[in-house]
């Protein structure tokens, strides 16, 4: 007790070489909930980027190639000859020779051919929306970085203010010789080593910004990135989201559609193995129109082995369709998984590391008390808050892993940024 009270009056009579105990002892702040930008802005983002733009061409060239396949390459043939024979001790006479020609359809053709150019027009549009899709997730992954950059910088920021502080309140008990020079050069280390630190976090901020805005530069952007909120909680249930995944999942929409449209066209190579004929009419002049005729033409081709191996190829990319469907579904519905699981990890994790960083702050929270009576070296004070900014950092590390997962889990289900024609595709 006796020495307590030395202690506490020794405090109390002598300048303190303290750590602000209030910089120490700041509980986790209550941060507002993952801060997105306005739906609409980044629908518009989306939709005027490069990629999603190309891909909308495609689907108007698919359309242009199914009107093709409606209309057919059955044109009409149309050849002449105009000559002049001249005739050993007759005359001259002026002949012509006409001919109309076009190829027909054999029933049924045309009906695999308007299918075929349907679906492509669905496999354009599904891989239209995959690829906006993927442009989300872009969006998503560099709009995170950004804000997860300021959250470090912030955090470094604070650190370098505290740490400034420590080192004027050594400084000041040096000058009255009551510290030791090494008690400074160790503030004045630890200060230089957090500016160079938040030195770097404001440079990984400032390159996650120009990235972002390079990459959508539709998209406005402040000139300090937002806070980075808290772990948001789900309108859905994380398992509803996984379902919801496959169900709208345009990998497998396109997929499918593909599958569809190469056995159509399988059913159309099989058919065309008995050749389309044409029939036309012909019309002729000779002998200065002293004889002249016309009639009905039919060309029937002969198919053959070529035809058959056309065949056999279609139908080949037929079975290989079927197979990439199969495929593609594994796939989506291994990412599907994948996000339910990383988003329960992920959010786990940070619940443990947010519990730990609370636990390292009030550590260093009672390591600066006990500096302030003088029952603890400075350095002592100093590497406790080194551990409370490390637990800091890695706290704000684990939040913006569990938000990401979240918004990607979102995203892949078609919850958020998502255009209005989402389609839903049986799983």
């Amino acid at each position: 007790m006796r020495r307590l009270a030395c202690l506490l009056l020794t405090a109390a009579l002598l300048p303190a070489v303290v750590l602000p105990t209030v910089a120490w002892a700041a509980p986790l702040p209550e941060v507002p909930p993952a801060n997105l930008p306005p739906e609409a802005v980044v629908v518009a983002a989306l939709d005027n980027h490069p990629t999603v733009s190309a891909a909308g061409q495609r689907v108007s060239a698919a359309r242009a190639a199914a009107n093709a396949l409606a209309k057919g390459t059955h044109e009409v043939l149309v050849t002449g000859t105009i000559q002049t024979r001249d005739v050993t001790n007759e005359r001259r006479y002026a002949e012509f020779d006409t001919q109309v020609l076009r190829p027909i359809r054999l029933p049924g053709k045309a009906a695999l051919d308007r299918e075929a150019g349907v679906l492509g027009v669905d496999v354009a549009h599904n891989r239209m929306e995959d690829s906006r899709h993927q442009t989300a997730l872009l969006l998503s992954q560099l709009w995170f970085d950004w804000l997860t950059a300021g959250e470090l910088h912030r955090v470094d920021l604070a650190n370098v203010a505290v740490l400034d502080e420590a080192l004027a309140a050594v400084t000041r008990r040096q000058q009255l010789r009551d510290a030791a020079a090494l008690d400074v050069d160790q503030a004045r280390a630890a200060r230089d080593q957090a500016q160079g630190t938040a030195a770097m976090s404001a440079a990984d901020m400032n390159e996650a910004r120009a990235l972002l805005a390079a990459n959508f530069p539709d998209l406005p952007l402040p000139d300090q990135p937002p806070a980075l909120g808290e772990v948001p909680t789900p309108a859905n249930d994380l398992a509803t989201l996984r379902d919801l995944v496959i169900a709208r999942s345009h990998e497998i929409g396109a997929a499918d559609r593909e599958a569809a449209r190469l056995g159509t066209l399988a059913r159309r190579a099989e058919r065309d193995r008995t050749a389309d004929p044409s029939v036309g009419f012909r019309a002729f002049s000779e002998r200065g129109g002293m004889e002249r005729g016309g009639g009905l033409v039919l060309q029937i081709p002969l198919g053959g082995g070529y035809r058959k191996a056309l065949a056999e190829e279609a139908g080949a990319q037929a079975s290989a369709g079927l197979l990439d469907l199969a495929n593609v579904r594994r796939e989506v519905e291994a990412m599907a998984d994948g996000d339910l699981a990383n988003a329960r990890g992920r959010r786990s994790a940070w619940e443990g590391i947010a519990a730990s960083a609370r636990s390292t702050a009030q550590a260093a929270t009672r390591t600066a008390r006990g500096q302030q009576l003088g029952a603890i070296d400075l350095a002592d004070a100093l590497l406790a808050r080194r551990q409370a900014h490390e637990a800091a950092r890695l706290e704000v590390a684990a939040r913006s892993a569990a938000i990401r997962s979240l918004i990607k889990l979102e995203i892949d289900s078609h919850v958020i940024w998502a255009d209005e024609d989402t389609d839903e595709h049986p799983a």
